[in-house]
């Protein structure tokens, strides 16, 4: 195991910025991720995974630990007649794999097209879009623990998915790398058509097939500049930045008061409490789709991604987020949190580094 030294890390995040990773090394084998892991605690260094770089934001200096690039590549295929198995490994590109299922018209994960990104982060954050969590999905994701340096297989009620977080994220970050995801979907099964702007997209098709599902979903992810596309000008972000706020009774009776909006939107959810549309607070807020401060502003065709162009820096970034985020919370008194790890800043302040 021989990782590389001062390697630029902006060229392998979408957002495009950041400093150097003090070492790298890109684990293709569970072999050469266990040396790493090794190497690195023997020397006291902070250990970063890196997948597809879709949602981190790196320091403009770097980090000083050893940034592992993760490229364990395989999925394994078990079918039923009821229910289809997909054993994917970490490195696997996210839909690449959702292309694959779709296509084999195995039900389950194909509202989350277009998602950039690797197999490993998903559980992370339990990724979801359009009506569709893959918490939903998931039998069991194979970790290392680093803490007892054992592979175990972790169930879904182990790895507590809520609304994009885990036990990964919010629980026990650092403490598990993972190897491998299953997912069991449904051969032949019903597309899952369950969100009001997918429904629109989609218009009077009766009993819609996953591939028309797919289709719509990556047509609207398109029209917003979410997909990973680096001739758009407006493509040089990691996705939502913000998490879509859940709010109890009370903070919601609050919100309106202070918004005085009849028109805002909302979706009751299961636990009782309601989520708020980000996008729309920060549009309410003031703050426009294409608003930007310097080399870094809002999409202008998404108020909920932040933008990097030419001579963007990380503190950029930093300090733009920070201007969104205390905006919102005087317009509306909502406190946002970003989605995306904050790779070698200080201490972060309510989920971001300080200013």
């Amino acid at each position: 195991m021989d990782p590389a030294e001062e390697v630029e890390l902006a060229p392998l995040t979408t957002l495009g910025v950041g400093g150097r990773a003090r070492y790298l090394v890109e684990a293709r084998d569970e072999p050469t991720l266990s040396s790493a892991l090794e190497w690195a605690d023997k020397r006291g260094l902070r250990v970063h995974l890196l997948g597809g770089g879709s949602n981190v934001v790196v320091s403009d200096q770097g980090t000083d630990g050893l940034v592992i690039r993760m490229r364990l590549m395989k999925v394994d295929i078990e079918e039923g007649r009821d229910q289809v198995l997909v054993r994917a490994s970490s490195g696997e590109v996210w839909d690449e794999l959702v292309a694959l299922t779709v296509g084999r018209g195995w039900a389950g994960l194909e509202c989350t097209s277009g998602i950039p990104g690797q197999v490993g982060a998903v559980p992370i954050q339990n990724v979801g879009a359009y009506g569709q969590e893959v918490g939903e999905r998931i039998q069991c994701v194979e970790v290392l623990d680093r803490a007892s340096g054992r592979r175990v297989e972790l169930a879904p009620a182990t790895c507590r998915f809520g609304y994009r977080d885990s036990l990964f994220k919010s629980r026990e970050p650092g403490r598990y790398v993972i190897l491998r995801v299953t997912f069991a979907l449904t051969p032949g099964g019903p597309a899952t058509v369950r969100y009001p702007e997918l429904e629109r997209a989609l218009g009077d098709q009766p009993n819609p097939t996953l591939t028309q599902v797919r289709t719509a979903v990556l047509a609207l992810r398109r029209k917003k500049s979410m997909l990973w596309d680096p001739a758009d000008e407006n493509g040089g972000s990691c996705g939502s930045f913000f998490v879509n706020p859940l709010v109890d009774a009370s903070a919601l009776r609050e919100v309106e008061r202070l918004v005085g909006s009849d028109s805002m939107p909302r979706y009751p959810q299961p636990d009782g409490r309601t989520k708020l549309s980000a996008a729309w607070l920060i549009e309410q807020a003031g703050l426009r789709r294409g608003t930007r401060d310097g080399a870094v502003g809002l999409s202008q065709h998404h108020a909920l991604a932040l933008v990097c162009h030419a001579g963007a820096t990380a503190s950029g970034v930093v300090r733009f987020a920070h201007r969104i985020r205390d905006a919102v919370r005087e317009r509306s008194g909502v406190l946002l949190r970003p989605e995306p790890a904050f790779w070698g800043f200080g201490d972060l302040e309510e989920g971001l580094p300080r200013r």
